[in-house]
């Protein structure tokens, strides 16, 4: 039960977690400060079901054209108990530069809601922004999610979605791709973690059946990318293969590890402009740097 504990819990095991913590919220509300954004437009009744919408100011990169830019949803960790979108605007800084629109939703947090709970809400995050996201300049066709360890575990479900039973007017395949960073794809061991059981009220049968792992994967071409910090833990490693494992190569092409990065210095390589895994995921998203010079 101890090296299981160690191997979840990221705040203990990482010991300088609070300062970075403190530095993405300070980031993070500079970026408000500073970006071409508009902050918590309601998606659904709870108090908490809101979103920040960043804009690009100007064309930075082809592909990105008026109300046609790729948009970008990026998915808050926290175990789904703590942080929120106001943890995570920092992430947009570097993609909205780059051309695209970012969209940074937050959900209930347990044990007040389920996990379950929390899934649906982020299927109502997403059907509003398909039915929005063009009034400030995102392409709908082209929307592609970034999900960081809880938040992960949410883009893969997300992934795996039919959103025809979320909306009649949804398209069935509403994502274009996604990328779980850090993400939990098996939730069974989580319901032996004594600082997490309480909160989270898991079952065998719900942590199964909300385990992205035991769904069937996306169908082509929509793909995921699982990407974590070689400095994780062995089971948080475990759980970025374990999804390659469940759904194949087709489905989840990229499946890697970043060298010097932990659980939480993983998301500054990925809102870094210029690391190589950003550059990757621009392509992802359609997005290309233009040279100035040319």
């Amino acid at each position: 039960m101890a090296w299981l504990e160690a191997q979840y819990n990221n705040r203990a095991r990482v010991p300088e977690s609070a300062q970075i913590l403190q530095r993405w919220g300070a980031a993070s509300a500079l970026v408000r400060e500073r970006s071409s954004c508009v902050l918590d437009l309601a998606y659904g009744p709870g108090p908490r079901q809101r979103l920040d919408v960043f804009m690009p100011t100007g064309i930075a990169s082809e592909g990105a054209v008026a109300g046609k830019a790729p948009v970008l949803v990026v998915i808050p960790g926290g175990y789904w108990r703590a942080l929120g979108k106001a943890d995570y605007s920092y992430v947009a800084a570097s993609f909205v530069d780059a051309g695209a629109v970012v969209v940074v939703p937050e959900y209930e947090l347990c044990p007040a809601v389920s996990i379950e709970r929390i899934a649906l809400q982020m299927t109502e995050a997403l059907a509003w922004v398909w039915r929005h996201v063009a009034d400030y300049g995102g392409d709908p066709h082209r929307i592609t999610l970034l999900g960081h360890s809880a938040g992960g575990h949410l883009a893969a479900m997300l992934s795996c979605c039919d959103w025809k039973l979320v909306g009649r007017d949804l398209p069935r395949r509403l994502v274009r791709a996604a990328v779980s960073v850090s993400g939990l794809h098996e939730l069974e061991p989580l319901r032996k973690l004594p600082f997490l059981a309480g909160d989270l009220q898991l079952s065998a049968a719900s942590a199964r059946r909300l385990s992205p792992a035991c769904f069937a994967p996306p169908p082509s071409p929509q793909v995921l990318w699982a990407v974590c910090g070689a400095d994780e833990s062995e089971e948080y490693r475990r759980q970025n293969r374990l999804i390659r494992r469940a759904w194949g190569q087709r489905a989840v092409p990229v499946c890697e590890e970043l060298p010097g990065c932990n659980h939480f210095t993983v998301m500054h390589e990925l809102a870094n402009p210029q690391s190589a895994v950003h550059q990757r995921l621009l392509r992802l998203l359609g997005l290309r740097w233009v040279d100035a010079l040319r």
